[in-house]
């Protein structure tokens, strides 16, 4: 389902922004804007799929949901782009006398458009946030050997996630350059039709969660009564806070020891008694929380810095896809007899990232597991911080090969020519194959810590917060970039790349990488790995040394 769905997706992130101009009649700064506000915006509601997930559906029902809303959207938009009437009559081709004719959209064209963009935004949203939970959910994390196998289980999601991609910025992007934007919204629609049809054959199969109530109201409610507690003494030892050992029988309940970070919080677990603390409080959700649920909030307050230093990398893959498209226009971009399109370069990190991911999973994984003895190989904020570290020298490589075409250009006295410098397109691969390293160590990784170190009540949310750093990083793109030109005097101003100073710019987003990864360095060295009691009552052993079992696992 993520192959498939992610092929309509990409492919339009990539591309959708010549859609815009070419046949909605946008400005270019209107259709960069409206592109980057419909990705961000698309990651951002992720944090809605995963609530509605966690806390009215199932992930399953989730993923049917959502996608058949994003299936509509596809739908609205090849209607739209094959019916002219829908459409402003497009500018380009025509003469320069004939200019005034070229109106923009009107209000009823840009609703349409708008309509079925967000429909696609909102509808990627809910299967981004549960489907990589409902995967993972097949896996057993306390069994050694399945949590081996969910690790491997994430890198195959990324590896799934790339092929799609690689089809939609090739076949996809072709089909919307050479048959029209009907052709090629009209195979995303089928291909969401078949991811929808695909996940729903394997439903009879499926381990299904049960949503247990909202995670977010759990977690105000521990602010809540943490804050009406705040008079209370701290209690030393962890046995006199609340908690619920109790559990119908059969059922597997996680119950999460007390820390010392953020203390202020275990007062909401703390058990009031009145006249001669014999009779207590009638115990309610905004009266009394359990250990675990204050732990739970814990986690999650925990895991911010996290996502929020990874934002910056994000920002990073932004300006790749925007910049290194422009610069691609500027460079000879034929292969073999065959013209490359523009949209089409970020085939190379997909393609690197699809040749690595099966190497580091089955051969860097079963040596470093043998050195470290941990069963994903390295720890999970290990590989996040790896990533980062590619992160910073892809942004290093960029700076010196803009360098390299700047030189070109100025050598060859072209400019302010159009025609193409004699440089290969595939120069900018080598800052593309490693960002792709960048984000096979960082996106997975996210995957994986966010889905293990949060609790079994907000899998989906977690997840949903890990995409998000692809939001923030997309909408402080735009921030970065207005600061710096303003604070440069306009180092990216010029419109033409060739009297632009976009190599500064590069090595100034690979030197605020490295700080970025230093604050990275002290988010992790800080953070503390959840601790999960396994609180079970077996019913189906008669045998009394079996009746109550508490087991402790270190995710």
């Amino acid at each position: 389902m993520e192959g498939l769905e992610n092929m309509a997706f990409v492919s339009n992130a990539i591309s959708l922004v010549t859609y815009f101009y070419g046949y909605m009649n946008f400005s270019l700064t209107k259709s960069a804007t409206t592109l980057t506000n419909f990705m961000g915006t698309s990651f951002l509601l992720t944090l809605f799929g995963g609530f509605i997930s966690d806390t009215y559906l199932s992930r399953f029902k989730t993923c049917v949901l959502f996608g058949s809303i994003e299936l509509l959207g596809y739908a609205l938009l090849a209607v739209q782009a094959h019916f002219h009437q829908l459409r402003p009559t497009p500018c380009q081709g025509l003469a320069i006398s004939q200019t005034t004719q070229c109106k923009a959209a009107d209000s009823g064209q840009a609703a349409i458009l708008f309509i079925g963009l967000y429909l696609v935004g909102f509808g990627t949203s809910g299967v981004k946030a549960a489907l990589p939970s409902l995967g993972a959910d097949q896996f057993d994390d306390k069994n050694p050997k399945e949590s081996a196998q969910l690790s491997s289980f994430f890198n195959w999601f990324l590896l799934s996630l790339s092929v799609g991609a690689i089809f939609g910025v090739t076949f996809v992007v072709w089909i919307s350059s050479n048959e029209g934007w009907d052709w090629a919204f009209g195979v995303c629609t089928v291909a969401v039709l078949f991811a929808i049809v695909f996940v729903i054959m394997g439903k009879s199969l499926y381990r299904n969660n049960v949503p247990k109530g909202s995670p977010l109201l759990r977690i105000i409610q521990v602010f809540v009564v943490a804050i009406r507690n705040r008079k209370l003494p701290q209690p030393e030892m962890a046995d006199e806070l609340h908690e619920v050992h109790d559990k119908e029988a059969g059922v597997q309940n996680e119950i999460l020891p007390r820390t010392d970070q953020f203390r202020f919080l275990d007062r909401a677990a703390i058990v009031q008694t009145s006249g001669d603390a014999s009779t207590s409080v009638s115990p309610g959700p905004w009266r009394l929380s359990t250990v675990t649920q204050v732990e739970e909030t814990k986690i999650l307050i925990r895991m911010l810095p996290i996502i929020l230093s990874t934002v910056f990398m994000n920002t990073c893959l932004a300006q790749l896809q925007t910049f290194t498209i422009q610069q691609s226009t500027t460079m000879d971009t034929h292969i073999l007899g065959f013209k490359v399109p523009g949209p089409s370069i970020p085939v190379i990190p997909l393609a690197f990232t699809s040749i690595f991911l099966p190497i580091y999973d089955r051969i860097f994984v079963p040596i470093a597991r043998k050195i470290t003895g941990i069963p994903t190989g390295i720890r999970y904020l290990q590989r996040i911080g790896i990533g980062l570290v590619f992160s910073a020298i892809s942004m290093a490589v960029a700076g010196i090969v803009e360098t390299r075409r700047k030189s070109l250009a100025i050598q060859h006295n072209m400019v302010d020519s159009i025609r193409p410098l004699p440089m290969s397109v595939f120069w900018l691969g080598y800052q593309y194959a490693i960002f792709g390293l960048a984000e096979m160590f960082t996106f997975v990784g996210m995957l994986e810590f966010f889905y293990s170190e949060s609790s079994a009540r907000m899998k989906s949310l977690s997840i949903a917060i890990s995409w998000c750093s692809l939001a923030f990083g997309y909408f402080l793109s735009t921030v970065v970039v207005e600061v710096v030109n303003k604070v440069s005097g306009g180092w990216l101003a010029n419109n033409n790349l060739n009297r632009d100073k976009l190599n500064y710019f590069y090595w100034l987003l690979a030197a605020l990488s490295v700080v970025n990864f230093g604050i990275y360095l002290v988010c992790a060295s800080w953070y503390r790995y959840k601790k999960v009691e396994i609180n079970q009552e077996e019913n189906c052993d008669s045998s009394p040394a079996k009746g109550n079992q508490l087991e402790m696992v270190t995710i």
